[in-house]
């Protein structure tokens, strides 16, 4: 008795085919992600980066206040007033930036996990938090190092740009002027460049498991040919956010701006009033801050999302996630995990069936047909399919009987000259033989034939 196979169901789809995709489809399941695991994502992220502003924001407005105040103390004008308000600028400044420097580390670490939850999400799979953070976990410092390295090369090309158009500028002025114009436009142009070419190094970090510089080289590799595309979805998503975060922000300045006339009409300064001014400044810094939050997971989601489509159009990395879920699907455990099975690998993919000579793919002159054939199937010179080669009939043997017909009698197919050739037949309804008449007699019509 044959055994049939259990029937089992089709494998959840994730947030994207498992076959290649273009432009559309990265920027349409970028924003797909936010549904697909939203505490994960958007609420990490959130409260990552509010924690991290509101600790930015008390550490600099208490280094402010406590170097600020150091000048009650002293006659404004004097040598003392001066080098306080120096020291003051300056250690202001100081904590903002290793403040600063430490929020992009923590910008990174979210950045970092949206990246092993996407992951999970393309082949349909809804991590925890933990879970992910378990992924993440072994190559947080290489992120961290990455974004170090990456601000540390923009500190030192800003410095030396600004350095040059500076000294040009003391000696001649125009030439100084016209130097830092073509900087700045060049600035752009390479900064831009640079965003495309390294926009995957946090997910081979992460989906790989590569030192630094080896995950930039991988990322330059595989935005190879597809830099347009790749520029297209940071340029696309970066502006599109910058536009909503502009939107949300220019409200809530006008009604800043309002909230004093309206709560202190004289022009004297009023609690109230300064409550209110605050309160909407709140409101609306929070609601730009949500916006950098999507727009972070956003961009991070689309980076995900370039780097398997990349993936997938190289090294063939759609069979090798098919495997994984169909596998999965069936109940397989300690299964390997499919970013890391053909990782470095080149794969051909077919050319399509048009491309090929006009004489048939693979060189037949039909599909499956041997190129001198003229009947599908049928041995070279044969006229009629399956007929032996020099047969005049369809597949009948030279000396075959005709079926019904005595044993003995001439066959279909009997070669010439074996029977005799059968009597002629008259031609159906052939009029008959006239008797043959004297050619002296005549008769006209309607009489007896006397005359």
């Amino acid at each position: 008795m044959t055994a049939y196979p259990a029937w089992t169901p089709a494998s959840r789809p994730g947030i994207v085919p498992l076959h290649p995709y273009g432009f559309g489809t990265i920027l349409g399941r970028s924003f797909v992600a936010l549904r697909h695991n939203p505490k994960v994502l958007l609420g990490f992220a959130l409260i990552t980066q509010t924690a991290a502003y509101l600790i930015l924001t008390a550490a600099v407005a208490g280094a402010a206040v406590a170097s600020f105040t150091r000048l009650d103390t002293v006659a404004p004008g004097s040598d003392d007033y001066d080098a306080i308000l120096a020291g003051s600028i300056v250690l202001t400044a100081a904590t903002a930036l290793v403040l600063g420097v430490a929020t992009g580390a923590l910008s990174v670490i979210v950045q970092g996990v949206v990246v092993a939850e996407v992951a999970h999400a393309v082949v349909s799979e809804k991590p925890t938090l933990k879970a992910v953070w378990g992924r993440v976990k072994p190559v947080v410092w290489r992120l961290i190092g990455y974004s170090a390295l990456t601000l540390l090369a923009t500190v030192v090309a800003l410095g030396v740009l600004a350095g040059i158009v500076a000294l040009l500028v003391m000696s001649v002025l125009w030439l100084g002027i016209l130097v830092g114009i073509l900087a700045v436009l060049g600035l752009i142009v390479v900064a831009l460049w640079l965003a495309a070419k390294l926009f995957l190094v946090p997910s081979v970090i992460i989906l790989e498991r590569s030192p630094v510089f080896r995950a930039i080289g991988r990322s330059w590799r595989l935005t190879r040919g597809r830099f347009w595309s790749t520029l297209g979805v940071v340029v696309v998503i970066s502006v599109a956010f910058s536009i909503i975060a502009q939107i949300i922000s220019i409200p809530f300045s006008l009604i800043g701006s309002l909230v004093p006339a309206i709560l202190a009409p004289t022009g004297e300064t009023e609690s109230g009033a300064l409550i209110g001014v605050i309160g909407v400044q709140i409101i609306g810094q929070f609601g730009i801050l949500l916006v950098q939050c999507i727009a972070l997971v956003v961009q991070s989601t689309s980076a995900v999302l370039v780097y398997v489509d990349a993936r997938m159009r190289v090294e063939a990395l759609d069979h090798d996630l098919q495997t994984y879920v169909e596998a999965r699907d069936a109940g397989a455990t300690d299964l390997d995990d499919p970013y890391l099975v053909g990782v470095g690998r080149v794969v051909a993919r077919p050319a399509p069936f048009g491309a090929q000579e006009q004489s048939g793919y693979g060189g037949v002159s039909s599909y499956g047909a041997p190129a001198a054939s003229p009947v599908y199937g049928a041995p070279a010179g044969s006229p009629v399919y399956g007929a032996p080669a020099g047969s005049p009939g369809y597949g009948a043997p030279a000396a075959s009987p005709v079926y019904g017909a005595p044993a003995g009698s001439p066959g279909y197919g009997a070669p010439a000259g074996d029977a005799p050739p059968p009597p002629p037949v008259p031609a159906p309804n052939a009029p008959p033989t006239p008797h043959p008449q004297s050619p002296t007699t005549w008769a006209a019509p309607g009489s007896n034939g006397d005359a």
